[in-house]
């Protein structure tokens, strides 16, 4: 058993992660932003679980906040992240570059020296896309700071309350019959379940050849974004039209919007990345950790429910 500290710990992928280390036997320190962020990690689960978690209150962009909530860490799982901000990458800057930098540089002053940190599959550093740079330049500091370090790369991630995929279900439910394909619908993903990737983040905190390797983590196939509206309307039980949408018209307002703060399913420097294909080896999760990912097909029945109703049931 060991002590993990999991930054982000009530974000999507967070509220997936915690239970899991617990159940596998670790005691997790929770490290949230305030005491609402906190409320969230406990609720989520078991009554009998909470012993094994304990929140403390820090910031991946405040340095001072950090050192302390380290204290009595063996490892680090670092999911903090942000995937979009309103302010031309300064945000995703801050949050996921520098954070990192952050959390980096405390471990290593506390003598934490195990950093297991979620980077994300086929990102580039090209300064026009906001976010891929940012998380391209955190897994450089990553695999430069002396740390004993692993990086997970996933793909999209699937599972209740993901990002992605119930943005897409919320676009149906407003949709008066058809929904908006961006240009062609060519671009790829490799969707992974989330309890696939907690179970390689598991594996990896309880094997020292995984130290010093990156991983890209996806499903067992790979699918257009066509595909994968039609699998979230499958998934929903719904029925639409599908209807190809110029991406200079979806930019366009895609950009008004975020020049008003108005919310709208894709940003435009989501619009952006879909020039790049967001695929790894269709085996890497059977060669690096031993058991093959769950298929996305018939996976998204959580999308029948809105994200606020697929909360888990903790007793």
């Amino acid at each position: 058993m060991s002590t993990v500290l999991v930054s982000g710990a009530n974000g999507f992928v967070g509220s997936h992660m915690v239970p899991a280390l617990v159940d596998a036997g670790h005691r997790v320190i929770a490290l949230v932003r305030d005491e609402a962020g906190g409320a969230e990690v406990l609720r989520r689960l078991p009554a009998a679980s909470r012993a094994a978690v304990e929140v403390r209150h820090g910031d991946v962009t405040k340095p001072a906040t950090l050192p302390g909530a380290l204290v009595g860490a063996d490892a680090v799982l670092h999911l903090a992240a942000i995937a979009r901000d309103w302010d031309n990458g300064a945000s995703l800057r801050l949050v996921n570059t520098e954070g990192t930098r952050n959390l980096v540089a405390a471990a290593t002053g506390e003598g934490v020296t195990r950093f297991v940190h979620l980077g994300a599959l086929a990102v580039v550093d090209d300064p026009a896309l906001h976010y891929a740079s940012s998380k391209f330049r955190a897994m450089a500091i990553v695999r430069e700071s002396g740390l004993r370090w692993t990086i997970l790369s996933p793909s999209l991630l699937f599972g209740p309350r993901d990002g992605f995929f119930n943005i897409l279900a919320g676009l149906v439910r407003m949709s008066p019959g058809i929904v908006p394909i961006t240009g062609k619908g060519e671009a790829r993903f490799q969707p992974l379940a989330i309890e696939d990737l907690a179970r390689v983040a598991i594996a990896t905190l309880g094997d020292d050849a995984t130290i010093g390797r990156e991983y890209p983590l996806g499903g067992p196939r790979t699918w257009t974004y066509r595909e994968i509206v039609q699998e979230v309307l499958h998934g929903m039980g719904k029925r639409r039209l599908l209807v190809p949408m110029p991406v200079a018209v979806i930019r366009l307002v895609a950009g008004l919007s975020e020049a008003v703060h108005l919310p709208f399913p894709v940003a435009t420097d989501q619009l952006r990345q879909l020039k790049h294909d967001n695929v790894g080896p269709v085996d890497s999760v059977r060669t690096g950790f031993g058991f093959d990912p769950r298929p996305m097909e018939g996976g998204l029945t959580h999308l029948r429910r809105k994200v606020s109703d697929q909360e888990p049931d903790a007793a």
